[in-house]
């Protein structure tokens, strides 16, 4: 086609151009945008993998399931405590069993006394939560955030496992203890810790 024969046939291939254009975008599978998630967003979440994905980011699992500190947790028996004890001025407390066995773990716990646990640090019996639980940054879980969390706690397998009980100030305990040193002045605390001298 020669120079001329293409400017005159310009006129009519330029709006068939355009014309086949709005076509193929109006036409099924042009425009995936509803269907489609863009690019680098992930799917929403149930409300139990909502859970253990907070379960996982708020490590409930370093101090809660067998071995994690030790750089292998064993997740056939997630979340069913562990016996590695914490010692502070509170004495030597134990990461508790998370899982729904009603007799060593949550099992005989109901949703709202989960949830005051994770915003008051006041458990079932009305002892308070020990060290080093950060039941502070529970506290702030949205209402949906938390609903997901103990619904996730309660759909995992129950493992039964009684975790030994708290040890007060200057009680003995035998086993593997972490035992955090004195405070420096900045850090000592202006009150006595919460629970100090409390034991289940």
């Amino acid at each position: 086609m020669n120079r001329r024969i293409a400017l005159k046939a310009a006129p009519v291939v330029a709006p068939l151009l355009a014309a086949l254009f709005v076509v193929s975008c109006s036409s099924p599978g042009g425009d995936q945008s509803a269907t489609t998630p863009p690019a680098g967003t992930t799917p929403p979440m149930t409300q139990l993998q909502r859970g253990e994905y907070i379960a996982n980011i708020a490590g409930c699992h370093d101090c809660h399931t067998p071995g994690a500190l030790y750089g292998s947790a064993d997740f056939k028996r997630a979340l069913s405590g562990s016996e590695l004890g914490w010692q502070g001025p509170w004495g030597v407390s134990y990461p508790r069993n998370l899982t729904p066995d009603p007799a060593t773990g949550l099992g005989s716990w109901t949703d709202a006394e989960i949830e005051r646990a994770l915003r008051s640090g006041v458990k079932k019996d009305g002892t308070p939560l020990l060290p080093p639980m950060p039941w502070p940054d529970f506290a702030h879980l949205t209402p949906e955030d938390m609903a997901a969390l103990i619904a996730y706690l309660r759909s995992i397998t129950p493992v039964v496992h009684k975790v030994p009980d708290v040890i007060p100030p200057g009680g003995k305990a035998t086993g593997s203890i972490i035992t955090l040193p004195p405070p420096s002045a900045w850090d000592a605390p202006r009150t006595p810790p919460e629970g100090a001298g409390a034991a289940k």
